[in-house]
Formats: C-alpha cells, structure tokens, sequence
C-alpha cells in the first residue's frame, strides 16, 4: 500500500513578508491621504470664523458707517478671537477703519503645518489665498 502524501498547508515565509510590504505601503498612502484631509476639514473652522466676522463686520458698517476693530461684535475694542476648535486665531488689521478693514485668521497648534498659510478676507470681500489657488498646495483650494 502507498500512501498519498498531502501537500503542507500554510504560507511560505516569503509568502507572508510580500503581505506585510503591501501592507506597508497601502497604510504608508492611507496615512498621507489623512493628514491632508485633516488639514482641509480644519480650515473650515477659520473659514466660518471669518465670514461671521465680515458679516459683523458689515453690520457694524450699516449701523455706524465705519468698520470696527472687534473681530467678533464690531465693537471698537482691541483683541483678537481664537475659533471654535481653536485652530485659528482671528484679528482685524486696518490702516483707517472708517474705510476698509482686513481679517487673518491665523493658524494655531496642529493647523500650523498646512500649505495653505493663513486666511483672510477683506472689506471688499477679497479672499486671500485665492479660491482658485491650487498651483502651491497639493491639499485642495484654500478657501
């Protein structure tokens, strides 16, 4: 009687060191696509910081005909206004605020690795990065 030897089950050491490389690989993509979205999803923060400061800002300018210093109410008092999630501190600069008045959202903590630099936006709405300035950023439209 001959016996039929069974073929060994299992993997093969090189077998499994190809698993672990893909692995690798595929986790070293997942981990760089991340960041860049974090980046992206924690720019909105000082995005919606800065359009409710040009909303008061305009509103103040309806009431009074002259544009505050106050990022958040208007009101003419020096300071500044982290966001929400703290991500981005908020200050209005202006050479004549009866004229005109710029707001920068200045990056904070983790955000402060972003391409994007720091945001701001201007009486006449003007956005800074632009909305369509992509050529210095892998990480999506600024604004």
């Amino acid at each position: 009687m001959t016996s039929k030897l069974r073929p060994a089950r299992g993997f093969t050491l090189l077998e499994l060191m190809i698993v672990v490389v893909v692995m690798a690989i595929l986790a070293t993509i997942a981990i760089t696509q991340y960041g860049r979205y974090a980046y992206r999803a924690r720019r909105a923060d000082g995005q919606e910081l800065l359009m409710r400061v040009a909303n008061a800002q305009e509103r103040y300018y309806a009431t009074f005909n002259h544009y505050g210093d106050d990022p958040v109410t208007g009101d003419l008092k020096l300071g500044s206004v982290m966001s929400e999630k703290g991500y981005y501190k908020v200050t209005i600069t202006s050479d004549d605020l009866t004229k005109s008045y710029t707001a920068t959202a200045a990056r904070q903590g983790d955000q402060l690795k972003d391409v994007c630099g720091d945001l701001s936006i201007d009486s006449t709405g003007t956005k800074l990065p632009a909305p369509t300035d992509t050529a210095r950023n892998t990480n999506g439209r600024c604004w």
